[in-house]
């Protein structure tokens, strides 16, 4: 039934216990002093007068209780109801906010946010006070009915609140507030509103300069969310204002130009020298080579640095990270950044982080966001240790289509933001068309992560008014759409409007406005046509702050045992009391002697000794993936775990001689995004030996984008300088082909330049010494990242273990020797190259070979690129009874580095000596699943490399032996 005036129940049957004790402390407040109580209370008292006494209170004090009627039923339905229908206000109101700049062709069901769907009229609402119904509800704000009318306002204008799938209540509690009072008493002043204003012109302008300049040409405008660029503007005057010296921003191709030219302050000239002078590149998007060495990229493709005062003393520098077309690829790239820049590496220990020191954007496009892997595997930084930044600001530049690709077929969820709820992220949906409305969730955006060190994401909701690029027919596709649009005045031009309206401005000013800003751009053009100086196009700016020497300063590997020993005795120690495994113990105890004459240092130790003696220089180390504070093998160790407490204890943080922190992380299970973050890391911080470990190479195919666009050719195509190390554990050993390869083959295939370093290593020391070179060549014109097939099984094997003198008197060798054979040059007939595992297995077998060897010399090849043609010429030239070359592999034929070195053997080989190949026959699949299998093939291949039989005599030469 219907509650009127005469039949309402007092609201005093709401309240029993303490709070009817509280209400009745408030009443005593009230009758000496109204003032002094809410102003919903007093409403209350005047409406209903004092609250009744219980029985309990009555009996205390002497006086008969109040009496009253039974309480109706239907008035805790209603107040129920009414919080309900709160509920849904706040949690799906932004399903009928004016969010679409074009409108929705499928209007959504905003029933749950009437009160008729509850069978509240504006009566039973009107009846209720308005604290019962919103807790903070302004003082203006009398009854119920008018507090739901408000927050129905607030939750249905240009911006649409989602806040629900918060999980921790003070975050959703102030984001509330935020939302509800907050951000309405922070209104634009007269000046910040003409400020936006030109600021829209200057974008809209500028595509609109370009249109008529260069017809014909494509840049992938940000017409239809030209609010982007104030956004950018606003959080950068926020994050500086905070204390940020580092903005790190990354953005897909759509907008660019325009976030170069006025965020990061690009001259126009020479983003219309680009248009003018740039080789011509279609109909992809690829560039064409413009000199030996640096490739160059597409104009929509490079980023860009500036430095901007925000104080008398605050100067805060903006880096927009490079990026290629695949789209949200830069996104873990541009965090690595921003972490590197927060991160403190100058002493032991852990780097300590300020994260008030960076700030991170990231620029989304919608259908990218719902349909693009990566998005979740950078999201999962959000709060992971080794990864946080304190809090992303996330942008989507939401023209609602990809390509050609509409929401509907491009995305499952109702928003391309829905994603981020998975995370605990707040998202706000706003009209690109409402700039002021842009500009307050910003502000609300900075705020949030100032407070709580987190996430925030923005929906920004615009339009495409071309086709995917300038050059495209969007009518093709989207008829409709495009009808619509191209009635649909900009949002520089609406803004115009309602400023002419609140008589801010008048016509002329803007006329005026738009007049200086076509005129500045035009004498840019007119500088940008001047004839250009034959070479003058000048390099990107580095990313990192410091940039690279123009050689190294010393590349001596070698440590005095003396060190070593001094430094091997630290890494043996833990705090007293602190509880070892048992059998970690033993392990650990055991390297106390292998720098003693006699010993011998594994893998793992000769990996420590190197942390350990590139701290000591003063190289700060960052170590991450899947497993690596212990290592997939178990053979790592450098963070211990306390049995009975669970402590971690790493003696690399202690050690006396450390004079840089180093870090180590056990990374999420992410390929892409965790090896993009080092990328990042490693460019921004180019001073810190940062390396990446696969739980197994084969797994690094999950992060093939990341090869490809960045680590491969980024200092090619954006003078990107890193010295990123990747380990790939790489070996056959029967485990099948998901544990196998590391694809040895396509690194290789994308060397050139000399833009990395490929190595397949068989000794300790090797690795020691690759190393340290690895950290000396850091932050020099020569630092390129160390592509690294490591070991598994041979982490254990003997043979691999070196002698404490190969450390202290000894250097990386590209090229070595097999001991024990090559003595009689002039009785070599057969040289066998080889690289890696098989080398080891080749050693084996030579300790069960009976016969005389004399004919045989094996080498291995320890650097495969760049490869070694100097100590290769030498070698083959020792030789003068040589009748074949031998490249033998585990690998099969059409995979491994066989393809690969078998042009540059045969160049080397002297005219008359055939280059042949043993090992397995071509495969579609790296390796057999079958252990019997592999092991008759391993055995085939051996046999294959000893048969003497099977020598092919000077000038014939013979097909590939593979083992089928």
């Amino acid at each position: 039934m219907t509650v009127n005036s005469s039949n309402r129940q007092s609201p005093w049957q709401l309240y029993y216990g303490p709070n009817m004790g509280y209400i009745q402390e408030q009443y005593e407040k009230f009758t000496q002093d109204p003032s002094s109580v809410d102003a919903a209370y007093q409403d209350m008292f005047r409406q209903w007068g004092p609250p009744p006494v219980t029985e309990a209170q009555a009996g205390t004090a002497g006086i008969a209780p109040a009496t009253a009627s039974a309480p109706d039923p239907a008035y805790y339905k209603k107040l129920v109801d009414a919080g309900k229908l709160v509920i849904n206000i706040r949690t799906q109101g932004h399903l009928a906010a004016n969010i679409y700049p074009l409108g929705t062709d499928s209007p959504p069901d905003t029933r749950l946010l009437e009160p008729e769907t509850y069978n509240l009229t504006k009566e039973d609402l009107a009846a209720f006070p308005a604290a019962l119904i919103w807790e903070d509800a302004p003082e203006s704000i009398k009854n119920g009915w008018e507090a739901i009318q408000e927050l129905k306002r607030v939750y249905t204008q240009s911006f649409g609140f989602e806040f629900g799938h918060i999980h921790a209540e003070d975050e959703r509690n102030w984001l509330t507030r935020q939302a509800e009072t907050g951000m309405a008493a922070k209104p634009l002043s007269s000046k910040e509103r003409t400020d936006l204003l030109k600021r829209l012109m200057e974008v809209e302008n500028f595509e609109s300069f370009l249109h008529r300049s260069f017809a014909g040409k494509k840049w992938f405008s940000l017409e239809g969310n030209d609010a982007l660029v104030p956004m950018l503007d606003e959080i950068v005057r926020e994050v500086a204002h905070d204390g940020a010296k580092n903005i790190m921003m990354g953005m897909a191709h759509r907008g660019r130009l325009n976030v170069l030219a006025h965020v990061l302050g690009k001259p126009y000239s020479k983003i219309f020298t680009e248009f003018l002078h740039a080789p011509h590149k279609e109909p992809s998007e690829g560039s064409a080579g413009i000199n030996f060495g640096w490739t160059d990229d597409v104009k929509y493709h490079l980023g860009a640095h500036r430095s901007v005062k925000a104080g008398e003393t605050v100067e805060t520098r903006i880096t927009l990270a490079n990026n290629p077309s695949h789209l949200e690829y830069v996104n873990p790239v541009v965090q690595g950044f921003a972490r590197a820049a927060q991160d403190d590496r100058t002493a032991a220990g852990y780097p300590t982080t300020d994260f008030e020191a960076a700030a991170c954007v990231v620029m989304h496009g919608d259908a990218a966001f719902a349909g693009e892997g990566i998005v979740a595997e950078s999201l999962n930084f959000k709060k992971l240790i080794g990864y946080e930044n304190g809090g992303t600001f996330h942008i989507i530049v939401n023209n609602r289509i990809g390509f050609t690709t509409h929401s509907s077929d491009s995305r499952s969820t109702y928003y391309a933001s829905d994603l981020a709820k998975g995370f605990n992220i707040p998202i706000v949906h706003v009209n690109a068309d409402d700039p002021e409305a842009c500009l307050a969730i910003v502000r609300m955006a900075c705020e949030y992560r100032h407070k709580f060190k987190k996430d925030f994401l923005i929906d920004l909701i615009g339009y495409r008014r071309n086709g995917h690029n300038e050059t495209d027919d969007p009518d093709v596709t989207s008829p409709l759409v495009y009808q619509k649009q191209r009635k649909h005045p900009t949002a520089g031009t609406q803004y115009a409007e309602a400023l002419k309206r609140r008589g801010l401005v008048t016509e002329e000013q803007v006329a005026k406005m738009k007049e200086e800003i076509v005129a500045k751009l035009q004498e840019a053009l007119e500088e940008a046509k001047r004839p250009q100086e034959a070479g003058a196009k000048s390099l990107p700016a580095a990313v990192s702050d410091a940039p690279p020497r123009r050689r190294s300063a010393n590349t001596a590997t070698a440590v005095p045992l003396a060190n070593l020993k001094a430094i091997n005795d630290e890494l043996l120690k833990w705090p007293e009391g602190f509880n070892v495994y048992g059998k970690l113990d033993r392990i650990l105890k055991r390297r106390a002697a292998m720098l003693d004459e006699g010993g011998k240092v594994d893998w793992g130790h000769a990996e420590a000794l190197a942390f350990a003696t590139i701290l000591a220089d003063g190289k700060p180390i960052r170590v991450s993936g899947q497993d690596s504070e212990r290592g997939t093998f178990a053979h790592r160790n450098l963070v211990m775990h306390d049995t009975v407490t669970g402590q971690k204890f790493c003696p690399l943080h202690v050690m006396p001689q450390a004079k840089a922190s180093f870090a180590i992380y056990n990374s999420p299970l992410s390929e892409e995004s965790v090896l993009g973050f080092e990328y990042g890391y490693n460019v921004y911080s180019p001073e810190t030996l940062t390396i990446w470990e696969a739980q197994f190479g084969d797994f690094v195919n999950a992060a093939q984008v990341v090869i490809d666009q960045f680590i491969s050719s980024g200092r090619d195509k954006w003078s990107e300088f890193s010295s990123l190390v990747m380990l790939l554990p790489h070996g056959y050993e029967g485990q099948g082909p998901e544990h196998s390869s590391a694809r040895l083959e396509r690194f290789l295939q994308q060397a050139a330049n000399e833009n990395w370093t490929v190595a397949n290593l068989t000794s300790a020391s090797q690795y020691f010494h690759l190393l340290r070179r690895q950290s000396m060549l850091s932050e020099t014109v020569e630092a390129k990242p160390l592509i690294m097939m490591s070991p598994k099984s041979l982490l254990r094997n003997p043979k691999v273990a070196s002698d404490p003198s190969a450390f202290s008197d000894g250097s990386f060798l590209p090229v070595l020797e097999q001991p024990g054979l090559g003595g009689k040059p002039e009785a070599v007939e057969r040289l066998i190259f080889c690289s890696g595992k098989i080398a080891i297995d080749l050693d084996t077998a030579i300790d069960a070979y009976k016969e005389d060897l004399s004919w045989l010399h094996i080498a291995r090849i320890e650097q495969l690129y760049p490869f070694p043609k100097v100590e290769i010429e030498r070698l083959i030239t020792r030789f003068p009874n040589l009748k074949e070359i031998l490249w033998v592999q585990e690998e099969p034929q059409n995979m491994g580095a066989w393809n690969f070195v078998e042009p540059r053997l045969t160049a080397r080989a002297p005219k008359e000596v055939p280059v042949r190949y043993v090992g397995r026959q071509k495969r579609s699949s790296p390796a057999t699943g079958f252990t019997e299998v592999h092991q008759q093939e391993q055995q085939r291949i051996i046999a294959g490399a000893f048969d003497r039989s099977s020598l092919t005599s000077k000038g014939k030469s013979r097909e590939p032996q593979s083992a089928r």
